[in-house]
């Protein structure tokens, strides 16, 4: 079986990304995948009756679930509701490629069709070899000095062919965001994160890197000593840039990446590195001036270019052609590329299966093409109007808590009421599709129609460059099972994708979808209020709207937050590894997100059951209506994941696993302790709770 895919990040529902994976499958390769089975909204049989939910409350909610669904040898984390949902939009987008693949009805069709067929064609894709990337191999091979690395970099990066070393793009310009502005930034890692390159507990993961760089050298043709070489080079080079990177936790802060330069100016930061000539052979159009989020690692840019012989940087552009490739190469590639990003860093035992995989990447392509035929088949019109009520009345009990903040004064209220009303709502899908037309696919050209996308893409981008800001623009594709809000927007993003059991259910009481999708707009909203989303105002624009003395009470409440999750453990100490905990300051966002979106949906929950002529205290299943909303929202995060991957993403992803983003909620809410009678300390109904919203 050929399969070959990058481990992502599984991130939820986060402030601009994304999120999710899917099951095990034993299927060979071109055999379909069956179908999967129906998901529960609410699930007694996950609850361990045999746990005190005033002491562990995830343990309660999910103990049964955790133990009866152990991890697929496929994936390094299963979630309860993430996973299990996008396995079923997967499965249902799957039927809909492969159909388009064998018999499309229309233009679209066939272009979505010929991408994922040509991408399950695994015959061609070995009988090709290296062929689709010697064009950009033979370009990189031809490299005399360093000085033409812009160039090439630029022609690289125009031919849809992997350019790295930083990245380059058009964002909304964060204090006017009426505005598109060029913008730079640090890049040129393979490894998950600049702590992989610097700190010693990860030496031998280093080690394993650099085996790794030299088989996928030698597979390309090189001598074992030549490879060797090569991927030595290569690792000095990586590393280099890790520690000129800024850290994840500092790009955090807006103003720690708003730094906006002239181009001559910026040019001063690295003279050896022509700018001009990487803008002019990547075709944007001129500009002035532009943000450079990293400044001090385009020094070290400079550096690494006088010190680097030319033969080094031809070793660091060749390993990452290779390596961003590796799914559109022959099967040792792919398996290669899995055993070390898949089994070493994220403890996947089983790679994953091509269908999902090539589902995958047509959905990032075709997203919106796709996701026109996805939504008429699975995101009716009266699923939108039930979401429209939903959002309302979070916005109005979110309003109604900004009305009582003890910590806040009026006139910061007062902004922030109107911040809230200028929130706009996208909801299920774009109100505008993209047009696809200026994209070429061919049924036989995976790794063409791969680096076409990217040529497809980034001019898209490119082209935004001065030109007003649409804002009906959607950041993610309609299937995905994910939400987002923008800073610079001002917006909540809600994909039909999520808008489906479990997270969303008709047939469910109401504490239930409160818990679920409830909680998850609440969490968007709230957003727009958290350490980084308080600094931007209504309009988008980084702009202090609180008083001095509410940013410092804001500033000790947030503080509350990032010490008590710092304090959460990720992954235990065993044998030479030490024990690892949460980063409180990278997860304050997300944290902050669901505190306050347990809070917000729980308010909401009450006016609509009193609309109802129903009460909180009413009984299904044994469990109040209370109990149920905070099981209900328990259980979007139970879940299983591998000891690497929890390691990895404690480091990389600003979001905390399933236990804490549970047990950390609501042991910060009271009416959680009062829910199930729990007594005043015990550990989910402290003393002294942390709030901000």
């Amino acid at each position: 079986m050929m399969n070959c895919v990058r481990i992502a990040p599984f991130l939820l529902l986060a402030a601009g990304t994304a999120l999710a994976q899917a099951p095990a499958s034993s299927q060979g390769e071109n055999q379909p995948p069956t179908a999967p089975a129906a998901i529960k909204s609410f699930d007694l049989s996950a609850i361990d009756k045999t746990a005190d939910p005033c002491a562990d409350f995830y343990q309660y909610a999910c103990g049964n679930w955790v133990k009866n669904n152990p991890l697929p040898g496929d994936q390094v984390r299963w979630a309860r509701s993430f996973s299990l949902l996008q396995e079923r939009n997967r499965y249902l987008l799957w039927q809909e490629l492969d159909a388009a693949a064998k018999d499309p009805k229309n233009p679209l069709q066939k272009k979505y069709g010929d991408y994922f067929a040509a991408c399950m064609n695994t015959d061609l894709v070995e009988k090709k070899g290296l062929a689709p990337v010697d064009p950009a191999l033979k370009q990189i091979a031809a490299l005399s000095d360093t000085k033409s690395l812009a160039p090439l970099l630029g022609e690289l990066a125009s031919a849809g062919s992997p350019a790295p070393l930083f990245r380059f793009g058009v964002q909304q310009d964060e204090k006017d965001s009426s505005k598109q502005i060029a913008s730079i930034g640090q890049g040129g890692l393979s490894l998950p994160d600049r702590d992989y390159y610097l700190l010693d507990r990860f030496e031998t993961i280093r080690k394993q890197y650099v085996e790794h760089m030299t088989k996928m050298f030698t597979l390309a043709g090189d001598a074992p000593d030549q490879a060797a070489k090569e991927a030595d080079a290569v690792l000095k080079i990586e590393t280099a840039l890790a520690k000129a990177s800024t850290s994840r936790t500092d790009l955090r802060d807006p103003e720690k990446r708003y730094h906006i330069y002239s181009v001559p100016d910026f040019q001063k930061l690295a003279p050896d590195f022509d700018f001009s000539a990487y803008f002019k052979d990547v075709k944007v159009r001129s500009f002035d001036t532009l943000n450079v989020a990293t400044p001090d690692f385009f020094k070290e840019v400079n550096a690494l270019i006088a010190s680097e012989p030319v033969d080094s940087w031809k070793s660091y552009l060749r390993w990452h052609t290779l390596t961003t490739s590796a799914e559109g190469l022959p099967k040792a590639f792919c398996d290669e590329d899995f055993n070390f990003f898949g089994k070493v860093l994220a403890g996947q035992k089983e790679p994953t299966p091509r269908w999902r995989l090539c589902t995958s990447m047509t959905d990032q392509a075709l997203g919106e093409a796709v996701g026109q035929d996805w939504v008429k088949e699975n995101f009716p019109p009266a699923a939108k109007a039930s979401m429209d009520k939903l959002v309302a009345a979070l916005e109005k009990s979110l309003g109604d808590d900004i009305k009582t903040l003890p910590w806040m004064s009026d006139d910061t209220k007062k902004a922030a009421a109107e911040k809230l009303a200028m929130i706009r709502n996208k909801i299920g899908y774009p109100e505008k599709w993209r047009d696809y037309s200026g994209l070429k696919v061919e049924h036989d050209d995976l790794v063409g129609n791969v680096q076409r996308n990217a040529v497809f893409q980034r001019d898209y981008m490119l082209n935004k460059l001065g030109k007003p800001v649409d804002e009906k623009e959607w950041g993610m594709t309609p299937p995905t099972v994910n939400a987002y809000y923008s800073s610079s927007m001002n917006d909540i993003n809600f994909p039909a994708g999520i808008l489906q059991p479990p997270f969303f259910d008709f047939k469910i009481d109401p504490a239930v979808n409160f818990g679920g999708i409830g909680v998850v707009i609440g969490h968007e909203m709230t957003h727009g209020f958290d350490d980084q989303g308080s600094k931007f105002d209504g309009k988008g624009n980084l702009r202090e709207w609180q008083t001095a003395d509410d940013r410092k009470q804001f500033v000790e409440r947030t503080d509350c937050e990032a010490t008590e999750y710092g304090g959460f453990e990720a992954a235990p100490a065993h044998d030479n590894q030490p024990q690892q905990k949460l980063n409180g300051k990278l997860t304050l966002g997300e944290n902050t997100a669901d505190n306050g979106g347990l809070r917000i949906a729980y308010l909401a929950l009450l006016d609509t059951l009193a609309s109802e002529g129903k009460t909180i205290d009413d009984k299904i299943d044994g469990y109040t209506e209370k109990q149920r909303y905070f099981l209900g929202f328990a259980q979007v995060w139970c879940e299983n994941q591998t000891e690497q991957s929890s390691r990895q993403r404690a480091l990389t992803d600003p979001h905390s696993p399933g236990r804490w983003r549970v047990n950390g909620s609501v042991q910060n809410f009271d009416e959680f302790g009062k829910a199930f009678g729990c007594t005043k300390g015990a550990p989910m109904y402290p003393e002294n709770a942390c709030r901000v919203w």
